[in-house]
């Protein structure tokens, strides 16, 4: 019942407030929701070499899954953004029935607004073209030696240090460098 109050809630905001509707359309159409396997998650946080030291943070976090695994099983604190507040209730959830919701938070942000700078360790299951628009300021306000992991989608001319199968999907590994690279789009 609760559930159903809020859809109404939110269907009112979106037709009364039509430029906010339009741009959660645009912005759910870029980055739908589609949840990461389990296998995937654990390699993910494998191939990023995750440990208790880690912050782990999850741009487009969907349920969770993700920070709740890397504080549950590697020890590392986590971080999830996602715009979506049913998947952030959804998140906190799970983290408090996993017993990690001392280790882990949840964020309701826009990917590009959140600050991501206490983050040794970014994970993202988003397209290549907004990989590619997420690029700069992973480059501006990660530290150097903070490790990027995409499922799926590369970045472009930005080279992965490693790229792992894991049957039929594409795992890609950068480490944020001392010095930014330079790329032909100029970003």
């Amino acid at each position: 019942m609760m559930l159903a109050r809020v859809r109404i809630l939110l269907l009112w905001g979106l037709i009364v407030c039509p430029p906010l509707a339009a741009q959660f359309d645009e912005f759910y159409a870029e980055v739908p929701y589609v949840p990461t396997p389990e296998e995937v998650v654990r390699k993910m946080l494998e191939v990023a070499e995750v440990k208790k030291t880690d912050v782990v943070y999850d741009l487009g976090c969907g349920d969770g899954r993700i920070v709740i695994m890397a504080a549950k099983e590697f020890g590392a604190r986590g971080v999830g953004v996602d715009i979506n507040p049913e998947r952030i209730r959804e998140a906190e959830a799970n983290a408090r029935s996993a017993g990690v919701d001392g280790r882990v938070r949840f964020v309701e942000s826009d990917l590009f607004k959140a600050d991501i700078r206490e983050a040794s360790v970014v994970t993202i299951y988003l397209l290549s073209t907004v990989n590619l628009r997420l690029r700069p300021k992973l480059l501006k306000e990660l530290k150097p030696g903070t490790r990027i992991v995409s499922h799926q989608f590369d970045m472009g001319e930005w080279a992965p240090l490693k790229k792992v199968e894991v049957g039929t999907r594409t795992l890609y590994l950068w480490t944020v460098p001392q010095q930014p690279p330079a790329f032909a789009d100029g970003k």
